[in-house]
């Protein structure tokens, strides 16, 4: 009986320091890990902004990955308005310089996280150590919203106090009979236009028949005037056209080519000249003139001297066989 009972408390004790080193191992296994554990260490400063709902531990995401914890917060010593957030990122996470750390929120618990966003490829990497530039946080948005939501707010106030002033009720007044009268008067000229529309209803009716033929007309007009266009668009564009051009650019070469001066005293000389042969000619038109006239002079005589010969012989034609005085011979009234 004893030796049982002796037995039993050495298995239990044995059986509690395997436990206790088994504890021992795991606690410091654990140790070792987060001991040992790498990771790159970096800062954010936020200035006159609330990190409320921060706290160490809470995540750090960059573009939705976790990529690390917040290690530690405190306050700068040099600047009381400035909180210096201690991250701790996984190796290799790249930070570019133009990269920003945003507060966000994690929900409805009221809990934060840091949400590294932004950064290009060809930034430059921040190193392990360095500060991440602070971004904008979910209070700073919301009371920015929130300023410019109330001046909005205001300045409809102040429209809505200047327009219930008594002056601007009394002009909106105003403003609304004279509406209220253009509304009467529209209504009463298109009653006035409808009722002529109605009594010249047939008038109007026979009058458009004729702009009908008009508008016909015209567009046969247009056809023509475009078949037209294309035929001395074609006629343009023959090559008689360019012959045309190119025979009066050949005379016009032909032209400068010609001594006009020489022309000219030529024509000159030919008038002269003939100017002088006009002139003889009507010299000998005037002496030809002259002894034209003595000529019918001459025959005037003669015929007179003929025709009395002829009476005289018609009277007494034995004058024929006695003759005549010498003095009534015709040839001697000629000479």
């Amino acid at each position: 009986m004893v030796m049982r009972n002796r037995s039993q408390k050495i298995r239990l004790g044995v059986f509690l320091v395997i436990s206790f080193a088994i504890l021992l191992g795991t606690i410091g296994f654990l140790t070792a890990r987060e001991v040992f554990q790498k990771e790159d260490i970096y800062y954010v400063s936020y200035e006159g902004t609330s990190v409320s709902g921060l706290e160490v531990g809470s995540p750090v995401k960059y573009m939705g990955i976790n990529v690390g914890t917040i290690k530690d917060i405190h306050i700068d010593p040099n600047n009381v308005n400035k909180i210096i957030v201690e991250l701790a990122l996984k190796p290799q996470t790249p930070i570019k310089e133009d990269a920003r750390a945003d507060i966000t929120s994690m929900g409805l618990t009221g809990l934060k996280a840091i949400e590294i966003s932004g950064g290009s490829n060809g930034a430059p990497s921040l190193q392990p150590g360095d500060h991440i530039p602070a971004g904008s946080s979910l209070t700073q948005e919301i009371t920015g919203k929130a300023e410019i939501i109330a001046q909005k707010a205001e300045n409809v106030l102040n429209n809505l106090q200047q327009f219930t002033e008594p002056a601007n009720l009394k002009k909106f007044s105003t403003i609304a009979d004279n509406i209220n009268a253009l509304v009467v008067q529209a209504n009463q000229t298109i009653t006035t236009v409808d009722s002529v529309i109605l009594e010249n209803r047939t008038d109007l009716r026979s009058a458009l028949v004729p702009l009908k033929q008009v508008s016909a007309r015209l567009d046969q007009s247009s056809v023509l005037l475009l078949t037209s266009m294309q035929t001395i668009n074609s006629k343009i564009e023959s090559d008689t056209i360019d012959q045309i051009l190119g025979n009066v650019r050949d005379a016009t070469l032909k032209l400068k080519e010609t001594d006009f001066k020489q022309a000219v005293e030529n024509i000159a000389s030919i008038a002269q000249q003939t100017q002088g042969l006009i002139y003889r000619i009507d010299n000998d038109l005037d002496k030809s003139s002259k002894d034209f006239s003595e000529s019918l002079h001459l025959l005037r005589l003669t015929l007179e001297n003929l025709n009395e010969a002829s009476i005289k012989i018609n009277n007494d034609p034995s004058v024929l066989i006695r003759g005549t005085k010498t003095k009534d011979l015709p040839d001697n009234n000629l000479k």
